[in-house]
């Protein structure tokens, strides 16, 4: 905590300024849902403003509003034979100018007028073809939570149907799915894992690599979604970069305890077609972390856009992501409740991610656009471990050896095409095809022979294990191919119909499927909706499951034995009810039933499923799979939201779920995820201050708790037998279950708007796990006790952070 108290100091320095009322420009785009093309004249108005603020938008469909009042306004966009759009609650400061991009649907009865709040449809994702289980998410709202660590991950754990009882890494459980099953866009180009120290084959880690203040408003969807979503069977994290200011230069700084030390830029270039570029760099301050262990990580990130504005040849963008971080574990340094690290092993972790990608979308005409992006990713992950020789437990290191080195690297280019039109107020239809090439290497050695055969592989006779080659070794190329075509029906203002078919061939394996996707809503009442959604959605099965080697002692070889495995697919049936509580309030509840099918399971009789894999750092891998198994999803979701009006938010999800599997085995049990339950409440206040109240207080606070996960119980007789490997009752797989999940996140903050000068300051203090509840994290084997411990989470946290933009 010594480290925080200069920033501390700084900040409460700034309370001390005379504040004064000040005043910021909110200017943006209107745009046509559908076609996108710009809407010439359409009104924007501040409303209550006295005397009134408004304009109309230009040629180009741009506007722009002088000196708005800093604080929370209430804007109100207008055009004849459109529906109307309230946005209520846009916060406006001194140091940032505001700005919009606002998509109005046409009327297909032609009203002059239907008004629709913009917060009380936060359940509809951007994306206006899904038409259950979607949420847009946005910069405020990563930021605002308690608890979130500025992770647009965490944040989403706050939504119905999202369980993430871990505070060590932000894996995403949607409706009782193997995080394996998360699909990241970035841009709309796939990308296989967003985090810092994240392992090949999974979807999540310890730090996101992505930065929130780099983030346009984008989508979280959790299941049954749109035919332009493949390869991908529990949710999707839609994710966009946002426009940096084609007008004026802007910064931010920002510093917090979790996600480190950051700076952004952002500002006009190319002025004659209106471009302009955002960036951002940020690095982990690793010893304020609370990362669940005692041995200091290291990360640094990089994003940008660039953006080429309307050209003659169309819109060109330039994005991109990278990021480095590596951590050392070493076992006599380490603590006792370290949640990854072994006392008997020396364990040294580097990582890298990357995307670059450029896309253009040009007006074919009015009501036609295409949008082509090319882009390139790449991960990869380097593992070394030694294993510690001590003459007694918990005593001193008499030797080591290299136990393991694993260099794994994955390399994706991908090619993209949507074709969307807009033939009338009623139908539109989009289409397209999207191509990954996929480059992957694996080198795995090994000296820990308790995978082998042979026990005693020592060629050189110097009592220590040799270090095998190609016990994993995999350089191969291969394409995965995905098209789609989904049209939308507007039959009345108040029923949608969207239908679509999605295809993927994997050439690996030579597998085709064909999954068909409908959607329909009905706006019963003006403030009721029902929806109904299905979709048969699959995936490509984890790599690390995909490849694996095993050792054949008969031929003294090593040979893949899972390679001919068909995509894993799920079928998904979602019920949605939308009600309007008055002005300011909804209530949205939703039933769902998810059948997987077409599951790796083992050949043989037994209780191991592919489904369970996928929240942690390795895979539990098991050879001669086939696609027998099959699995279950089924629960409600109930979430009743206040949007924020009146100086306080509330936000309360509640999700009752039960997810099951069989194995090669026939036996019906719970996977790895069936917690039954979770339940989150959020709430948050402002009291404003300062001449004009433009300046306020802040106040969030985030209560969840959830049932704790099934677990398999360690033998422990044979483990130790096994030298302390652990083997597990697998006749009896997760038969027991881990103690409920609480925690209780406080947080206070302020947000201050600089007495003459374009700057605004923001500070908050989050104070994470206040209860200091040790919520239970895993049972395992200890080596230096022998016996089988629990191992706890993180404590108390607090989380500082903040922020200057001018």
């Amino acid at each position: 905590m010594k480290n925080l108290r200069p920033l501390f100091l700084v900040c409460l320095g700034f309370l001390s300024f005379n504040l004064q009322a000040q005043t910021q420009v909110v200017k943006g785009t209107i745009i046509d849902q559908q076609a996108e093309y710009p809407i010439i004249g359409a009104s924007i108005i501040v409303a209550n403003s006295e005397p009134l603020i408004g304009t109309v938008t230009d040629l180009e469909g741009n506007f722009r509003l002088e000196k708005v009042p800093v604080g929370r306004q209430t804007l109100i966009v207008q055009y004849v034979g459109y529906k109307s759009i309230t946005l209520p609650n846009v916060l406006v400061t001194s140091g940032k100018e505001v700005v919009l991009n606002v998509k109005l649907e046409e009327s297909v009865e032609k009203l002059d007028e239907i008004v629709i709040t913009a917060d009380a449809n936060k359940d509809l994702p951007l994306n206006d073809l899904a038409k259950v289980s979607g949420r847009t998410f946005n910069l405020e709202e990563t930021l605002r939570f308690s608890g979130g660590r500025n992770d647009v991950a965490r944040l989403a754990t706050s939504f119905a149907g999202v369980s993430a009882p871990d505070d060590s890494r932000n894996d995403i459980v949607v409706r009782g799915n193997s995080p394996t099953g998360l699909l990241w866009r970035i841009e709309g180009i796939p990308m296989p894992n967003t985090n810092h120290f994240a392992a090949f084959g999974t979807t999540g880690g310890p730090v996101n690599a992505l930065n929130p203040n780099l983030l346009a408003t984008s989508d979280f969807l959790t299941g049954a979604f749109p035919a332009e979503y493949g390869n991908a069977t529990s949710a999707v994290f839609d994710v966009g970069f946002r426009d940096g200011n084609k007008d004026k230069f802007e910064f931010t700084g920002q510093l917090a305890a979790f996600s480190g030390l950051e700076f952004m830029a952002e500002g006009p270039v190319f002025k004659e077609t209106g471009g302009s570029f955002i960036a951002s760099y940020r690095y982990g301050i690793a010893s304020l972390a609370a990362t669940g262990t005692s041995a200091t990580p290291f990360f640094q990130d990089f994003s940008f856009k660039l953006n080429s504005g309307n050209t003659k040849s169309g819109k060109w963008e330039l994005f991109g992501l990278g990021g480095i971080s590596n951590i050392d574990f070493l076992g006599d340094e380490i603590e006792e409740d370290d949640l990854f690290a072994n006392p008997n092993e020396d364990a040294f972790v580097e990582n890298g991610l990357g995307l670059i990608g450029l896309s253009n979308t040009i007006k074919l005409n009015k009501t036609t656009f295409l949008k082509t992006t090319v882009g390139v990713n790449y991960n990869s992950s380097d593992f070394d471990q030694d294993n510690l020789f001590r003459s007694e437990p918990n005593g001193p290191i008499t030797g080591k050896y290299r136990a393991t080195e694993s260099e794994q690297q994955e390399n994706r280019l991908t090619l993209s095409s949507t074709l969307n039109k807009k033939f009338n107020a009623k139908w539109s239809l989009t289409t397209g095809f999207l191509n990954e090439t996929y480059d992957l290497k694996i080198d795995t050695k090994n000296a820990d022979n308790r995978n082998l055969a042979d026990e005693g592989l020592d060629n050189n006779n110097d009592g220590i294990p040799d270090l095998l080659p190609q016990v994993l070794f995999v350089d191969d190329q291969y394409n995965l191919t995905q098209v789609f075509a989904q049209a939308e029906n507007n039959i009345t203002d108040d029923l949608s119909l969207t239908f679509g078919l999605h295809g993927q061939y994997l050439d690996y394996t030579e597998d085709f499927i064909a999954e068909p996707r409908i959607g329909l809503s009905w706006q019963a009442r003006p403030n009721q909706r029902w929806s109904v959604g299905y979709g048969l959605h699959s995936q490509v099965v984890p790599g690390p499951v995909l490849f694996y080697t095993e050792f054949d002692p008969a031929n003294n070889t090593f040979e893949r034995t899972n390679d001919e495995l068909d995509f894993i697919k799920s079928h998904h049936f979602v019920l949605a009810y939308d009600r309007n509580l008055g002005t300011d309030w909804r209530l949205k509840a939703e039933a769902y039933y998810q059948s997987l099918f077409d599951v790796p399971v083992e050949s043989t009789p037994s209780s191991y499923s592919v489904i369970n894999e996928g929240s942690d750092f390795e895979f539990r891998e098991k050879g001669n799979l086939v696609n027998d198994g099959t699995g279950f999803n089924t629960g409600v979701e109930l979430t009743i939201e206040k949007f924020f009006s009146k100086g306080y938010y509330l936000l309360s999800t509640a999700s009752v779920f039960n997810s099951k599997y069989e194995g090669s085995d026939g036996v019906e049990r719970n996977t790895a995820y069936n917690g039954n339950y979770v339940y989150n409440l959020l709430l948050g206040k402002e009291w404003k201050f300062g001449p004009g109240g433009k300046n306020a207080w802040t106040f969030d606070t985030k209560f969840t708790t959830a049932g704790g996960r099934p677990y398999t119980q360690i033998n422990l007789q044979e483990t130790i037998n096994n030298g302390g490997r652990e083997v597990f009752n697998e006749n009896r797989a997760y038969e027991e279950s881990l103690a409920d999940y609480v925690r209780w996140d406080v947080k206070f903050g302020v947000r201050l708007n600089s007495k003459n000068k374009n700057i605004s300051h923001q500070f908050f203090v989050d104070l994470q796990n206040v209860l200091g509840i040790e919520n239970e994290f895993t049972r395992r084997y200890n080596e230096v006790t022998g016996r089988v411990d629990v191992v706890e989470q993180n404590g108390f946290f607090p989380d500082v952070m903040y922020r200057i933009q001018f």
